[in-house]
């Protein structure tokens, strides 16, 4: 459910008037000084209500020309292909490794011992 920015001020402004209106009746005893701090406290509550909407607003506005979401996507998506590639790359060598390991390994394993010496022998 999305709320309109005119219902916060709506509401911030009738709780300025409410707050202003129960503050004054409490501190003060004439009655155009609560007809004056009531109005002066109701429109401190929607200028304030106003600076806060306005911020909001300004930084979301901020956010999705900071973040341009369909760029990052692209460029994740580049980058997930690369490492995929270089994976596949990396298995590929190793399995080549691995071959010429096993290679190795046989052909060492064929390879007859090396006859000694006779002046081995005679020792």
């Amino acid at each position: 459910m999305k709320v309109s920015p005119n219902n916060f001020i709506y509401f911030f402004t009738v709780c300025g008037f409410f707050i202003g209106l129960i503050f004054t009746i409490i501190n003060f005893s004439m009655p155009e000084d609560i007809i004056l701090y009531t109005a002066e406290i109701t429109l401190f509550f929607y200028l304030f209500i106003h600076v806060v909407i306005m911020n909001f607003v300004d930084i979301k506005r901020f956010g999705v020309s900071l973040f341009n979401k369909k760029e990052y996507e692209e460029v994740s998506e580049y980058f997930v292909s690369e490492l995929d590639f270089r994976e596949k790359r990396m298995d590929a060598l190793l399995l080549e490794v691995e071959k010429m390991n096993i290679k190795y390994e046989l052909e060492s394993k064929n390879e007859k011992k090396p006859e000694v010496n006779a002046h081995k022998k005679a020792a």
